[in-house]
């Protein structure tokens, strides 16, 4: 069964310095989807230390281009886990301060900063995007964006980590993509014995409707359905809504330099968002600043569903991803259908 390509994304030629640095990918994911990959031009915006770990894999994949967003400065706590600011830059913008090692990563791929308050940014610019991804803003400007890249077809990703939580959740609207099914054929047999049968894959190719980032926002953590799944995967969903509703209400994260009085306040958002979950105060009690083991499990799995999307190859994950503090272990929760 054959499957059709996209002439636009696989019209371009690798040049044979490319086609000898990306060897070993375009054996992983073949020559088709590195030709995807060489067009592909993806937005960064947050440089912390979970956008700096994106940042790192979606260059050394080989993207046509990532620009850097951020309008915030280099603190002492970015030094816990964002590897791309050097020692120096403290004071200096995020997204500048990352530019001179993120090239040196791989200069084959276009890196440029862009310095400019978010909530300024149109339609106009998000449309030069084929990926979005969307680091430390509220729930209210996650939802400007994804409607924004909704209507204009680009792929969304929002995601955070905050000390040892984090998540991701991936608004693709109708995604396609082509996933290999392992299907048996007889093979032929010496007389007296038992059939024998070899495995073979099929390309196939589907598609699936990625519902919006507002699906998770209106989930019911109290429904007895979900009730149901907290013993097996936990309260991450309702975490992270505590966390969000932290954000916007004080427009700012839970700091370490107010840890005792940021609980309390963390403890106050879930009385009155769950009352009767399972949200641990041992939950509440690891969300200072990030952690760097955290940022590199929710960051190489954010660059590897963007690759999957960009590549078109396998399924993304559907939809919300939450790394679990108390487990140390990450799973997928399905919102919207």
């Amino acid at each position: 069964m054959g499957v059709e390509v996209d002439n636009k994304d696989t019209a371009v030629e690798l040049t044979e310095a490319e086609t000898e640095l990306y060897d070993r990918q375009i054996r992983l994911w073949g020559l088709e989807s590195q030709k995807r990959l060489r067009t592909a031009k993806i937005l960064i915006s947050g440089l912390n230390g979970l956008g700096a770990e994106v940042t790192k894999n979606i260059i050394l994949s080989g993207v046509n281009s990532v620009t850097l967003h951020d309008v915030q400065v280099v603190t002492e706590e970015d030094f816990c886990s964002q590897f791309l600011a050097a020692r120096e830059s403290l004071g200096k913008n995020r997204a500048k301060a990352s530019l001179e090692r993120a090239r040196a990563l791989n200069p084959m791929v276009d890196i440029s900063a862009d310095t400019q308050p978010l909530e300024e940014k149109t339609a106009e610019f998000f449309g030069t995007f084929d990926v979005v991804l969307i680091i430390g803003q509220s729930n209210n400007e996650l939802l400007r964006i994804d409607a924004i890249c909704q209507e204009l077809g680009v792929k969304f990703f929002a995601g955070d980590v905050w000390g040892m939580f984090g998540f991701y959740f991936a608004s693709l609207q109708r995604h396609s993509y082509v996933e290999d099914v392992v299907k048996f054929k007889e093979v032929e047999a010496k007389p007296n014995q038992k059939a024998k049968f070899e495995k073979y894959a099929v390309p196939v190719q589907r598609e699936v409707n990625y519902p919006a980032y507002s699906a998770w926002i209106d989930f019911d953590a109290n429904a007895a359905g979900y009730q149901r799944q907290l013993k097996k995967d936990g309260p991450g969903v309702i975490l992270l809504g505590v966390l969000q509703k932290f954000r916007t209400a004080h427009k700012r994260d839970p700091s370490y330099k107010s840890r005792e009085a940021d609980i309390g306040l963390l403890k106050a958002i879930r009385a009155e968002l769950a009352p009767k979950s399972a949200l641990s105060d041992n939950s509440l009690e690891v969300l200072f600043s990030q952690i760097s083991p955290a940022v590199a499990v929710v960051g190489g799995v954010v660059a590897q569903e963007i690759i999957k999307v960009v590549t078109r190859m396998e399924a993304p994950h559907r939809n919300l991803f939450i790394f679990d503090p108390d487990t140390c272990a990450g799973y997928v929760q399905v919102i919207g259908g």
